[in-house]
């Protein structure tokens, strides 16, 4: 089995939840938290589809980043996606395994190192911090941001959306992942040899009547509907207990009253 697993594959739906998530809800907070300073060289391990990669280019445009993805179907995508938009040398995306990758020259050149939904993904997260601090300079920044799936509620409570969620959670369990890791990103920053200096949260709930809940919405039930064929694969919920649930879903999704908290959580490590 693969030391890394992503379990919400890469069709194009899944890219396209994917997208929006990064344009709507969680870019803007993570530059804000980040502080970049215009003249930063960056290494962003796990890319994807570089939407946020290509955020941070842009906010450095005296520096330079890299990405640094691993699936082919993410990096043709990452390209695709860059050059569509006029950007296709604002970013430089490499293909490599983050839990095992050859910089060459490049070790401990970089000024700041960031992942985003990566560690939650790989078996041995320590590994791929360790790479993180060993590729920035003295001082540099590494910026870990990672699910904790226990802060999830939603209310009122969707009949048996509970009992997916936490057959969802289960998934990672069955494949030797973590899908708490956002609770353990300041402990693995020490654990890889640097100094733990921030440990926040970004808010990525809200309620009936923003402009942006029906992107909440559909982003929370395209988690658990592309996780669906592991569901089920693994026993862990009967088919028609799952598609009931997310009847219920849809339908409270339409409430006027509906209300997300989800967040994700952000650390921050200095290489000493």
């Amino acid at each position: 089995m693969s030391e890394t697993t992503y379990i919400h594959g890469t069709s194009p739906d899944e890219q396209r939840r994917l997208s929006l998530m990064n344009d709507v809800l969680l870019n803007p907070a993570s530059l804000r938290e980040m502080a970049l300073r215009g003249d930063e060289r960056i290494i962003d391990f796990g890319s994807g589809l570089g939407q946020f990669t290509r955020a941070m280019a842009r906010e450095v445009p005296r520096g330079s980043v890299v990405g640094i993805e691993r699936d082919e179907n993410q990096l043709a995508g990452a390209r695709r996606l860059a050059t569509a938009e006029g950007h296709g040398k604002l970013v430089e995306f490499h293909s490599g395994d983050v839990l095992d990758i050859d910089l060459g020259s490049d070790w401990g050149t970089f000024d700041l190192a960031h992942a985003r939904f990566v560690l939650e993904h790989v078996r041995e997260p320590l590994r791929v911090v360790k790479n993180m601090v060993r590729s920035v300079k003295q001082g540099g920044r590494i910026v870990l941001a990672d699910d904790d799936h226990d802060v999830m509620r939603l209310w009122p409570e969707p009949p048996g959306f509970n009992d997916v969620w936490r057959a969802y959670i289960r998934t990672y369990d069955r494949i030797g992942c973590d899908p708490f890791v956002g609770r353990r990103l300041v402990s693995l920053l020490h654990a890889a040899g640097a100094a733990p200096v921030r440990n926040t949260s970004i808010f990525f709930g809200g309620c009936a009547g923003m402009d942006i809940f029906d992107v909440l919405a559909a982003n929370m039930i395209g988690v658990v509907r592309t996780a669906r064929e592991s569901i089920l694969t693994l026993d862990l919920m009967d088919e028609t207990g799952f598609d009931t649930a997310l009847e219920h879903y849809a339908a409270w999704a339409r409430r006027p009253d509906a209300a997300i908290w989800f967040g994700m959580a952000w650390a921050e490590g200095v290489r000493t």
